[in-house]
């Protein structure tokens, strides 16, 4: 086995790239905020609103704490609550069905279908009088095909709540992820394709009513004028040193587009015909979805041995989740019979794919996954 000291070093993240990328104009709109001590709800937070809704075409935006309370919060606004159930993919983080949860309301697990987001068919047989919403999940910078959702949803009555936090500018026939339902969130987490210092999100609608709802419950049920508290509510603002650098994120968000396609285009190239491996679509104008690629997930045959002969190469990868599907917690307690989820799960594997990825380190990295399924049986 190659020494790993011996040969480059490709990390799945560089965290300290998130500060270095654009680090004078970071430095810039912090100290925008810190010299005068405007910390909570002051004017970058109501810029970063409305220049994300800008960006996504809708009418508003929310800055919070974090995805998983956007979506507990668009739950709770909604009316979802306790007796009732909503339909999630069991591809998808805990967060996800952790929301679901703690609004009141019972995950129901469906299953995937070929691109690996919510089979909207499945979701439909599990369809009961409990049932109050669908959850479809934009993963790795896909975004669902939401004709199909939106479908099953009208012919039942039910809410469409997105959860987006890895679709930020992934479109579906032109129409942006999380804009398709009532309301979708967004995560600014460090690693997603726009990272804040730390924990961040946003919701986003085109609902006035449903976004005034909304603001009341991520500052403690108070309204803006004179801090009256109308309803319970929670403690979930995004700091407004946070929306300082997200504003200069998303001026460069085009550039990080462009790179993460590039690299995926890499991918694809060196890797589309390779014998045991399956790659995400290929990101060119030939179909209805626009990628922007925040992980690069492929399926292997030999998904265990492939990560331990990259890694020997001194390439990280890593397993979604820890290779588990929502459904494989058994603390959770979520049944499900979703067989495609099963097989995924047993195959997928993410590639390096961020900015401080270089074209050649993705083309040197699709080399050594190629190389490894050449080989006979394996590393």
């Amino acid at each position: 086995m190659q020494s790993v000291d011996a040969v480059r070093q490709i990390p799945f993240f560089r965290y300290p790239h998130v500060f270095g990328q654009h680090r004078d104009e970071y430095v810039d709109a912090m100290m925008r905020v810190l010299e005068p001590g405007a910390f909570i709800l002051q004017e970058d937070v109501a810029l970063f609103e409305r220049e994300l809704s800008a960006y996504l075409g809708c009418r508003h935006a929310i800055g919070v704490a974090n995805a998983t309370d956007a979506l507990t919060i668009v739950l709770r606004a909604l009316g979802v609550g306790p007796g009732d159930e909503v339909i999630v993919p069991a591809h998808t983080f805990v967060a996800s069905a952790a929301a679901i949860h703690w609004a009141g309301a019972t995950p129901v697990v469906c299953d995937i279908g070929a691109d690996h987001l919510m089979d909207p068919t499945d979701a439909e047989r599990l369809i009961s009088s409990r049932t109050k919403a669908l959850m479809p999940v934009q993963l790795n910078g896909r975004t669902s095909d939401m004709d199909r959702v939106g479908d099953v949803a009208r012919r039942h009555g039910l809410q469409v709540v997105e959860d987006s936090s890895q679709a930020l500018g992934s479109r579906f026939k032109g129409r942006c992820a999380g804009t398709w339902g009532r309301a979708g969130v967004f995560s600014f987490y460090p690693a997603k394709l726009i990272g804040a210092f730390g924990d961040a999100g946003a919701i986003v609608t085109d609902d006035d009513a449903l976004a005034a709802e909304m603001r009341l419950l991520r500052d403690h049920g108070r309204s803006g004028h004179g801090g009256e508290v109308q309803r319970w509510g929670m403690n979930s603002r995004l700091d407004t040193v946070h929306a300082a650098v997200l504003r200069v994120k998303l001026r460069h968000y085009g550039e990080e587009i462009v790179h993460r396609r590039a690299i995926a285009e890499v991918y694809q190239q060196v890797l589309r015909h390779q014998p045991g491996v399956q790659l995400p679509p290929v990101p060119g104008p030939a179909n209805p979805h626009f990628d922007v690629f925040q992980n690069f997930e492929i399926q292997s045959d030999r998904r265990d041995a492939l990560k331990a002969w990259l890694e020997s190469w001194g390439v990280r990868t890593i397993m979604q989740w820890a290779g588990k599907g929502l459904h494989q917690f058994p603390a959770l307690g979520l049944r499900a019979h979703v067989p495609r989820s099963d097989r995924f799960f047993q195959r997928c594997l993410l590639l390096p794919m961020n900015s401080s990825v270089t074209l050649d380190e993705a083309a040197w990295v699709a080399r050594l996954v190629s190389e490894f399924h050449d080989l006979p049986g394996g590393a």
